[in-house]
């Protein structure tokens, strides 16, 4: 088996910037390649494309093949080694920055859990590959672009790990469904939206929506985004003295003034003047 090595380094300089693309490679190896025992001061994943290895961390050593993903965290004691029989190739990256440890717990990546198993199809290895192209172009862009093909990878592996971690079965979906309308309503509740324009967004009847809303909740979705909205004009009628209720009322959504003030009182006992009043400070000019 022939031994092969490439590795293309950004174009750009890394001077501190907040998410940065060092360089990224690939290898044949040879039965029986280690590297380390070793640290390195920055991220490096890997991607094995064929063969087997051994991946060890402090904590404990992995077996892994086709498919598998094992990330080295900056300042741990790591090696690795490929099998005697089948050594494996893969592809690497490298990347730091002031973001990238943030970047990296989004992927459920930690010391104590480095490694991931992609399925058929992940997007990884062309966006490992797309890095070096970019690298070997020697573009300015290059930085931009690495980043992007970055990015990819870490939204892969997010959504792994996440499904790794759900829980299984009819509890698990319905809980994620909820978890959904809840995140819809809280990014659109300034919006005149209705819940059957959530439902169908969502793909789902809202019978069955609204059966689940509840049973996780407690609440019904349109009690919920009701309750949402009347919860985010209490915080515009205290920081924002200049707006009237009418422009409160449809930052939040609600187009009719008059049911808004209904809905408000009925909700917060007082109507949104008097709530205004009652919560503002001494010499502010009041809206009507």
């Amino acid at each position: 088996m022939e031994h092969t090595y490439s590795v293309g380094s950004n174009p750009v300089y890394y001077d501190k910037q907040n998410l940065h693309v060092l360089f990224a490679g690939e290898s044949q190896t040879l039965p029986l390649h280690q590297a380390g025992p070793k640290i390195y001061d920055y991220y490096l994943l890997h991607f094995i494309e064929s063969g087997s290895g051994t991946f060890r961390t402090e904590q404990r050593k992995y077996e892994l093949g086709q498919g598998d993903c094992f990330l080295i965290h900056p300042g741990q004691l790591v090696s690795y080694l490929s099998d005697e029989k089948r050594p494996w190739r893969y592809r690497w990256a490298a990347f730091t920055g002031a973001e990238a440890d943030a970047l990296v717990l989004q992927t459920g990546f930690t010391p104590q859990k480095p490694v991931l198993s992609t399925a058929e199809g992940s997007v990884i290895p062309a966006a490992m590959a797309g890095m070096m192209q970019a690298f070997y172009a020697n573009k300015e862009s290059a930085h931009l672009t690495s980043l992007g093909y970055l990015y990819l990878i870490v939204g892969e592996a997010a959504e792994r790990h996440i499904s790794s971690s759900r829980l299984s079965g009819a509890e698990s979906q319905v809980k994620r469904t909820v978890k959904q309308m809840i995140h819809y309503m809280a990014s659109q509740y300034a919006h005149p939206v209705s819940i059957e324009q959530m439902c169908g967004s969502l793909g789902y009847n809202r019978a069955y929506l609204s059966r689940i809303f509840k049973q996780e909740t407690g609440l019904s979705p349109v009690t919920y985004l009701l309750k949402l909205r009347i919860e985010k004009s209490r915080q515009l009628l205290r920081e924002r003295p200049e707006l009237s209720v009418e422009q409160v009322a449809a930052s939040v959504g609600l187009t009719d003034a008059l049911y808004f003030s209904r809905q408000f009182k009925r909700f917060c006992a007082q109507s949104p003047t008097a709530y205004r009043i009652s919560t503002s400070r001494p010499g502010e000019k009041q809206q009507p």
